[in-house]
């Protein structure tokens, strides 16, 4: 059947054959020479179909009832083009079959449409591709555009063709004035949003990238880290009057001088502790953030604590990531730190007065963090190094000055 430009036909398939020995009839629909095949969900013995006709043979009782179906879902498919030619939009052969299933069309795909099946597919590769902790991230990333949508528009979605850049800049502003996150926060809740768009923008369910002219908005990188005393007091201190408090410091230690991150730390077995090249011991595992090798020599004071807890099934005792850190405001108030202890200024720790105020290259020091572009380590730790090169000039010139 012809209908300005479109072309409906039902198509035998002779190969497919069932036990009944009827085989599925399919729908092909051709506009602007492209074509979309389906399943009608009907079956025929091959004999009685007649495809110049387009008509099952002789007239029976089944042979009338498929000649209806088809005839109707003829008529469904004319129906949807005819609705897409109306809205006066550009639409291809997709959108028509789209439309006749009664779901969106690239031209009607919705933000929240493509991000919950970003996040349902993220969930399926949960331990391939993508760790518990960045889904999760996206379902709340997910979670507060929604909110947002609410908020500003009194709506659950919003069509992807509407979104535009002053719907990311409004987004921003009310990350930042109704739920008080931090730019750092924020920029991450944009990028997520940003993934989805490049997404939709792949699949052809948007034309125009309304992200081109958006610049994310910089904030100052504050580096929080235990300096040498700080460290030196946190390992010398008396625990053994809480086991509790005195097992999160070993781990904590243990982690400013090998710089593991939390979900390294609670996976660590005694297979990822191997002898090197050098005859010393190393720990060799993959980062579960990107997937990087990491490969740290084991110093000294790391070492002890693996020996205390020798006999540990994982190593380490595990602990759940918020519980050890409310261990560890406990341990804050007890030595009377201002700074807010968390599991990752350990890591920050092993960067900074481990490593680069031990004159230790940037360069090995990003190698030794398993970070995957040396540009991450300069933006963070640069400067740390900065503040450094400072320290010894001012050594420098008192000895200079006093000689």
């Amino acid at each position: 059947m012809n209908f300005k430009n479109i072309r409906v036909l039902f198509l035998l398939n002779r190969v497919k054959i069932n036990k009944q020995n009827k085989s599925p009839i399919r729908c092909r629909v051709t506009y602007l020479g492209k074509r979309k095949v389906f399943s009608t969900g009907f079956f025929i013995v091959p004999k009685y179909w007649y495809s110049k006709e387009q008509k099952a043979k002789p007239p029976n009782s089944d042979n009338n009832y498929i000649n209806l179906q088809l005839s109707l879902i003829s008529q469904k498919i004319n129906e949807a083009f005819l609705f897409l030619q109306v809205n006066n939009k550009p639409f291809d052969v997709e959108d028509i079959y789209l439309k006749y299933k009664g779901e969106t069309t690239n031209e009607e795909k919705t933000l929240m449409e493509v991000f919950k099946t970003h996040n349902e597919n993220m969930f399926k590769l949960i331990g391939k591709e993508y760790t518990k902790s960045t889904y999760y991230k996206f379902v709340e990333a997910k979670n507060h555009l929604s909110n947002f949508l609410s908020f500003k528009y009194k709506r659950n979605d919003i069509l992807l063709s509407k979104i535009t850049l002053k719907f990311i800049e409004d987004f921003d502003f009310y990350l930042k004035s109704e739920l008080s996150h931090k730019q750092i926060t924020i920029n991450k809740s944009i990028q997520r949003l940003r993934k989805i768009i490049k997404l939709a923008l792949a699949e052809g369910y948007l034309l125009k990238d309304p992200f081109i002219l958006y610049k994310p908005k910089k904030y100052k990188v504050e580096v929080v880290y235990l300096d040498s005393d700080e460290l030196q007091e946190l390992e010398s201190h008396d625990f053994s009057y809480n086991p509790r408090l005195e097992r999160i410091r070993d781990c904590f230690v243990f982690c400013c001088y090998t710089g593991l991150a939390y979900a390294e730390m609670s996976a660590l077995s005694h297979e990822h502790i191997i002898e090197g090249f050098d005859g010393s011991k190393w720990i060799k595992m993959y980062r579960q953030k990107t997937g990087s090798l990491l490969s740290v020599p084991l110093l000294p004071q790391a070492n002890v604590i693996l020996e205390k807890y020798q006999q540990e099934e994982g190593i380490l005792p595990i602990i759940t990531n918020q519980k050890f850190n409310s261990y560890l405001k406990e341990i804050a108030v007890i030595l009377g730190f201002k700074k807010k202890l968390t599991h990752h200024i350990a890591r920050k720790t092993f960067a900074t007065t481990v490593l680069l105020y031990n004159d230790v290259p940037m360069e090995i020091v990003s190698e030794l963090l398993g970070h995957s572009k040396m540009a991450i380590t300069q933006k963070f730790y640069g400067k740390v190094v900065q503040k450094k090169v400072s320290e010894e000039i001012f050594r420098l010139k008192k000895k200079m000055k006093n000689s």
